[in-house]
């Protein structure tokens, strides 16, 4: 049976307009359902799209029994009990009343329930294609999740925000800036707050120019400060890893010196190596997803990122595609890194970007929204997850990601 998640997800709802409900198409996990008797509806009072429940339930790996005395639909999964009283306007999910903004019907002998509620009560996205007239009911695997919060003094603003956002939306991490002029009480405070969550909190930070020799005196400040604050936090305060974020690809010499910068890259990275010994933290580096074209110095079968591989816990691919499949897709262009992970026995996980980029629309989800990019995900996540390495996906970053439709 498949795993699902009490979410509800008021923002993922399907308001359809009016139209001919015999061309509508309901599909679940890419299987297109096929409809006996009754087939979905418009509720023209409503504006809602009425659906078959059963048919759907049994398809998400969900009990059905109908109460005749009660009339009552109940549905069970797992640890999820939920009733449905024909023609109430509230569903009652493990007990609690949840508001139903249309009631169950019963038509042709047929549980009629509204498809937000799909939505809603079984936590699973579902995604509405006007130009088809279709309804994609995509399952929500519980794929690991994190973000980066780039800009750490918001943990004094409004920490209660960003914890309750990673808690709605099933974050297990958060990259959060480490820095110096923010007090060490407020991240004392905020990542108890996440631990007690089950979130964890890694040390972010990172530029360019950190590769240059004359810079790298701020990566052994970095690196003090979050050894020191950690040494003097209590158990449930410590940052739980180190996140870097350097880019030196960014830097106007790649065009022009790319192997003098690939050589400062890799002295960068062996620098972090040495002052982070013995912190007893996981290490992390944020990587493009093409990495693996290139290769170390010297060498024409050894990939930058299997090096890259070598030194770290895990790789964070910055797959910056806001589609799942085909040609350039999310999938296709992580491949490659986590096939190398396999190898390793390390892990990879896939990114992708939520802020607005000069580099084209296929590189962000920024003018999509949240239901669109849970679809992809959902896609992307199921053909992942056949490589053991893959380790769930970062959506950067908070502040945009927050801001979505």
């Amino acid at each position: 049976m498949k795993s699902f998640i009490l979410t509800l997800w008021i923002s993922f709802f399907v308001l359809i307009p009016a139209m001919s409900a015999t061309s509508l198409q309901v599909v679940v996990d890419g299987q297109l359902v096929q409809f006996l008797n009754v087939s979905p509806y418009l509720d023209q009072q409503t504006g809602r799209t009425m659906v078959p429940v059963r048919f759907i339930a049994e398809r998400l790996g969900i009990s059905v029994q109908w109460k005749e005395a009660q009339n009552q639909v109940v549905f069970r999964a797992e640890n999820k009990e939920i009733i449905v009283s024909i023609r109430e306007n509230y569903a009652l999910v493990n007990g609690k009343k949840i508001a139903l903004d249309t009631p169950a019907v019963i038509k042709n002998q047929r549980t009629m329930i509204p498809l937000r509620f799909i939505s809603e009560g079984f936590g699973v996205d579902v995604h509405w294609t006007a130009e088809s007239n279709r309804v994609d009911v995509t399952t929500q695997k519980a794929f690991p999740r994190s973000t980066w919060v780039w800009e750490a003094k918001i943990i004094e603003t409004d920490p209660s925000q960003i914890l309750e956002f990673a808690s709605n939306n099933q974050l297990n991490s958060i990259y959060l800036q480490a820095d110096r002029d923010v007090d060490e009480s407020l991240y004392r405070k905020f990542i108890s707050r996440a631990t007690k969550l089950g979130i964890e909190v890694e040390a972010l930070g990172g530029a360019p120019r950190w590769v240059k020799k004359e810079n790298q005196h701020e990566i052994i400040k970095h690196l003090e400060w979050v050894n020191t604050y950690n040494t003097s936090a209590g158990s449930n305060e410590k940052f739980a890893g180190l996140h870097f974020d350097i880019e030196p690809y960014l830097l106007d010499e790649w065009d022009t010196k790319r192997e003098d910068v690939l050589h400062k890259w890799m002295d960068t990275i062996r620098l972090i190596e040495r002052e982070s010994r013995g912190m007893g933290l996981k290490m992390s580096f944020d990587v493009p997803f093409w990495i693996h074209k290139i290769n170390v110095p010297g060498s024409n079968h050894y990939s930058f990122s299997t090096w890259l591989l070598e030194k770290a816990d895990r790789l964070v691919i910055m797959d910056y595609r806001n589609f799942a499949l085909g040609n350039d897709g999310i999938v296709e262009n992580g491949r490659q890194v986590l096939r190398e992970a396999i190898t390793l026995g390390k892990q990879v996980v896939v990114a992708i970007d939520t802020a607005r980029s000069t580099e084209g629309d296929k590189t962000t989800f920024y003018s999509r929204s949240k239901g669109e990019m849970e679809k992809e995900l959902s896609i992307a996540g199921k053909e992942l997850s056949r490589y053991s390495s893959f380790a769930g996906f970062a959506i950067h970053d908070y502040k945009n990601w927050i801001l979505m439709k």
